[in-house]
């Protein structure tokens, strides 16, 4: 049985062109510039540089709905008004622009540096050892094995299994328990350990004996498992010394590295320096806010293709493959003047967001005291700005202000509300920092469980539940208060 019924729908669907718009707005300064020659390579009718008579207010107010054409029908070429793409500049001021260096100039290179990494330097180390065909390459098999924290994290038998597969290397257990002590003496300490307990135990053996070292190893070996609880008491009961020796082994303990291949694989990491998208400074007193001169780049149309379209102009016989051509540069003009337009309005969308949030936390900027940073939330600015809440958070992600104070992550300043015993609305920012000054200043013997946390904040001023309490500790990465304890 057929039925005809009516319904009305409300839908609302993005552009792909405002779609392109929001990622350029969410790109930090570093990735917009690569975002920025990828667009130059893929059209040639774009330039950088500088051109007095370009204005966007030439080409109307309806950039976004010439993309339609594309969608729709072929658009013939004796329809499309060439004035509108042409310039009576015949040459632009940046085509005048010369950058002139003398011959005696210094050229200066940067050198760079050529590391080895990891596992190349282990292999490396095992050449000072007298090994056989096959037993260097089980060693290079083992060294393989292990991981950029300098474990190898598989049982002896599956790897015997493994070489005997993959490598066609046939051993038994006795063969490579004996490479992996080699293995051992390789540095960092404590590389190819199956665990911590081995790591730590490497590292320890490998240091001139003493009796706090000795006193390290025999815990490390016999109780592992109380010293990872920090079960100090039972220690000193089981040993029977005095606090001070044990706080000497403890510390020898402590002074081992967990991940020895970690801190080697670190040091050769290319150091990425953060570029700030904003620059904060106070000047007479007032804050004054600058854009990154890297995210306002100098666009403009083309000349080489104005040409052709005047070209295309003055012809009187006009070919197909002429008209053809026509299409194809209406097409790279359009696309150039929208992305110069979304770059406008990428730049302005920046701007008035991080005003918005520098003026909101005026106090902090002027002083620099994390503790006078106001609650603040995404719809906060979004309502000064009269953006959508989307579009606020773009900004501020991964988007860096330079401050008098240092550089900081934009959204690190958004934080909720929480009311103090005054009734007033204080930042959750404010009371972390109190919370990880009370940690930092309490007795380390007799760490503060996280309940008597909660009473000393509520003491200052700031009723807080103690899960809210662990909530907190956890985001500052602070362990529990056992973890926490010294002797």
């Amino acid at each position: 049985m057929l039925k005809q019924n009516l319904q009305l729908k409300l839908s609302q669907k993005l552009s792909p062109q405002q779609i392109q718009l929001m990622k350029l707005i969410q790109l930090p300064t570093q990735a917009f510039e690569q975002r920025l020659k990828e667009e130059m390579v893929e059209n040639p009718a774009l330039e950088t540089g500088k051109e007095d008579d370009y204005d966007m207010d030439d080409f109307g107010s309806d950039t976004y709905d010439e993309y339609d054409d594309y969608d729709g029908d072929r658009i013939e070429a004796d329809d499309i008004n060439i004035d509108e793409y042409l310039s009576d500049d015949e040459i632009p001021n940046y085509k005048l622009q010369a950058n002139n260096y003398s011959d005696d100039d210094e050229e200066r290179t940067m050198p760079f540096a050529a590391p080895v990494s990891f596992h190349q330097n282990l292999i490396d180390q095992l050449n000072t050892f007298i090994l056989s065909e096959n037993e260097r390459e089980i060693a290079e098999f083992l060294v393989g094995s292990i991981d950029d924290m300098g474990y190898i994290r598989r049982s002896v038998p599956d790897i015997v299994d493994d070489m005997a597969f993959t490598q066609g290397i046939y051993t038994d257990e006795k063969t490579v328990e004996n490479i992996l002590h080699i293995i051992h003496q390789l540095e960092p300490a404590g590389v190819g350990a199956r665990d911590l307990q081995e790591c730590l135990l490497l590292q320890l053996k490998h240091k001139t004996p003493t009796p706090s070292i000795e006193l390290a190893i025999d815990i490390l070996e016999n109780q592992f498992d109380a010293f990872t609880k920090k079960h100090y008491d039972k220690l000193l009961q089981k040993y029977d010394i005095k606090q001070d020796e044990l706080r000497k082994a403890v510390d020898e303990i402590e002074k081992l590295n967990p991940k020895p291949g970690g801190s080697y694989d670190n040091s050769l990491k290319a150091v990425e320096h953060v570029v700030p998208d904003f620059t904060i400074k106070i000047v007479d007193g007032e804050l004054e806010l600058t854009l990154n001169g890297r995210n306002a780049p100098e666009l403009h149309i083309s000349k080489d293709y104005q040409e052709m379209l005047q070209s295309y102009k003055d012809s009187r016989d006009k070919s197909s493959q002429q008209k053809d051509a026509v299409q194809f540069i209406k097409q790279k003009l359009d696309s150039a003047k929208w992305f110069i337009d979304a770059i406008k309005q990428r730049q302005e969308t920046l701007y008035v967001t991080m005003n918005a949030i520098m003026h909101y936390q005026e106090e902090y900027f002027l002083d620099g005291d994390e503790a006078k940073l106001k609650p603040m939330i995404l719809k906060d600015i979004a309502d000064l700005v009269g953006l959508d809440i989307s579009t606020v958070s773009r900004v501020a992600n991964s988007k860096y202000v330079e401050t008098p104070y240092g550089t900081k992550l934009i959204k690190d300043f958004f934080s909720e509300a929480m009311k103090n015993d005054q009734g007033e609305d204080v930042s959750t920012i404010e009371i972390k920092k109190i919370l990880q000054t009370v940690i930092e200043e309490e007795d380390k013997r007799k760490p503060l469980p996280d309940d008597k946390l909660a009473e000393i904040l509520k003491d200052k001023g700031y009723p807080i539940a103690r899960r809210t309490i662990a909530k907190y500790r956890e985001q500052l990465d602070i362990p529990v208060a056992r973890m926490r304890k010294r002797i």
